[in-house]
């Protein structure tokens, strides 16, 4: 009996407390108080500091978890999920057809498609890591430490990218990884050909144009006998540094001898498959 005329008695008090204010205080506090962080298991932005278009691609690449991995899903006319196809190299993307979703660069194109408006990441893995709305970049060595939500991480090589994800700060991603598997938030993996991650700014760097066609190629010289470099399977933005006259090229109804050269990926293209006037306006000469 005395426990209990106790706890009534300190319930009594409390109640006492709040009609006369005396806890006014601390629930103004409370109520002041931010919102706790979503816990680290969580697909959400796990970290300050990120602008909001890439806060808002983290949240649209989140809303896809638990869709599955399709080699090539993600890569249609317009950003959003598409049914697959097998990967000749990979006998886990049998069922790719079958499935509707999306692969690591098409889940990565629909997140910033969602977040900024347009299809600034079109293109694969590789164009992305290479692409002219790339603000800034950081080494493998440097590991999660400048990482912000938003930023893309990175696998291969400069030469050759072949996974990216979407990081959501707290050493955690959100990426769709191989066929057979869905979306997910995984731990960042930083061993093996992790190479490094770049951050996305709302408007592309200057000299930006737009590839048009499908699988054009690109050249170490300027000229189609030398050795292609890279293939565009369709319109790709991409930095023009300098252009210059060079070896005549017929294509598309067009003959043109321009060039430009593409400093992300350290090649030359003919101007006729860049969409602008044949000699394009605001590029400098090539030396």
């Amino acid at each position: 009996m005395t426990m209990r005329r106790t706890v009534g008695a300190a319930v009594a008090a409390v109640a006492l407390l709040v009609a006369v204010g005396g806890t006014a205080g601390t629930s103004a506090a409370a109520a002041q108080a931010p919102a706790p962080a979503p816990a680290a298991g969580t697909c959400d932005v796990l970290a300050p500091g990120a602008s909001a278009m890439a806060e808002g691609a983290v949240r649209a690449a989140c809303e896809q978890i638990g869709v599955w991995y399709t080699w090539g899903g993600g890569h249609g006319p317009q950003p959003g999920p598409t049914y697959g196809q097998i990967d000749p190299s990979d006998p886990d993307s049998a069922h790719d057809p079958e499935r509707l979703g999306f692969d690591c660069s098409g889940l990565v194109r629909h997140a910033y498609a969602r977040a900024a408006g347009g299809d600034p990441l079109a293109g694969n893995a590789y164009h992305q890591f290479h692409s002219p709305q790339v603000h800034q970049r950081f080494t493998a060595a440097q590991g999660t430490a400048p990482l912000l939500p938003g930023d893309l991480l990175a696998w291969g090589s400069a030469g050759s990218i072949h996974h990216v994800a979407v990081y959501l700060g707290a050493g955690r991603m959100v990426e769709a990884r191989e066929s057979g598997t869905r979306i997910t938030v995984s731990d960042v993996r930083l061993g093996g050909d992790y190479a490094g991650a770049v951050r996305i700014a709302a408007s592309a760097a200057p000299g930006t144009f737009s590839t048009w066609g499908t699988d054009v190629w690109t050249h170490q010289e300027p000229s189609t006998t030398s050795p292609r470099v890279h293939r565009f399977t369709g319109p790709t933005l991409v930095r023009i540094e300098c252009q210059k006259h060079a070896e005549p090229v017929t294509a598309e109804g067009y003959t043109n001898d321009a060039w430009s050269y593409l400093p992300e990926y350290g090649a030359w293209i003919t101007n006729i498959y860049i969409k602008g006037a044949a000699w394009l306006d605001g590029v400098r000469t090539c030396p």
